[in-house]
């Protein structure tokens, strides 16, 4: 499969009088990296949430990992679901539970054995460097660690892509650089293809990476 998200005619919106993206067209190859970029309040999260099947398309055709997500079936979009490393803004993470338990997560959705989990689990908690912070609760943490956690459960399962929201928004440049140092990681060496939703590109960043930008409802490649 040589384009993982495919997009034709998409019009996205929360009701059906007022679009937020309109008919875009647009395609994104497996095992790259893109940042979707665009003012706030462009469409850029309603965009990202297309991707995973969190909001259907009005209009036009959206196909993500060969599944064509208009008309999707639950139990589809679910097995979907598990090849995907989803980074929410707002981290997302199980505040009852501690961090191991957290980046297990898609680990224990995919029925992965306990010792397969606790091993990945131990090597994604170095990665992060939070192995000194291991039996913790999320509140327990700051927000760039918290954020770091929400990573390592997003590359737990070596999924086919994974799609970040602002993942560096709100943190200090030790936890960013770190995050991008990982996404960077996962395209290069695992070859994941990056979604990226930012309202600034890193200068520091060393892969070829494509750039979308949202204006106005359409969604343009800038070069």
């Amino acid at each position: 499969m040589d384009k993982v998200i495919v997009a034709e005619g998409v019009s996205l919106g929360y009701n059906n009088y007022e679009m937020i993206i309109n008919e875009a067209t647009f395609s994104i190859d497996n095992g790259s990296f893109v940042f979707i970029t665009g003012a706030s309040g462009s469409g850029k999260s309603t965009l990202l949430k297309s991707f995973f099947g969190a909001l259907k398309p009005k209009k036009g055709s959206l196909i993500v990992g060969g599944v064509e997500l208009n008309s999707v079936s639950s139990s589809k979009l679910n097995l979907l679901r598990k090849h995907l490393g989803i980074v929410f803004q707002d981290y997302k993470l199980v505040n009852e539970w501690n961090i191991e338990k957290n980046i297990a997560l898609p680990l224990l959705i995919n029925g992965y054995e306990k010792s397969v989990i606790e091993k990945q689990v131990e090597s994604l908690l170095k990665h992060v460097r939070l192995k000194h912070q291991s039996g913790k609760f999320p509140l327990e943490l700051s927000g760039g660690e918290q954020q770091r956690v929400a990573m390592a459960r997003a590359l737990a399962h070596n999924p086919i892509m994974i799609l970040a929201d602002e993942p560096t928004g709100n943190l200090d440049d030790y936890s960013s650089q770190l995050i991008w140092n990982l996404l960077e990681g996962a395209n290069e060496q695992l070859e994941t293809t990056v979604v990226v939703v930012t309202h600034r590109i890193p200068q520091t960043l060393k892969v070829d990476y494509k750039h979308f930008h949202i204006e106005k409802g359409s969604i343009y490649e800038v070069n």
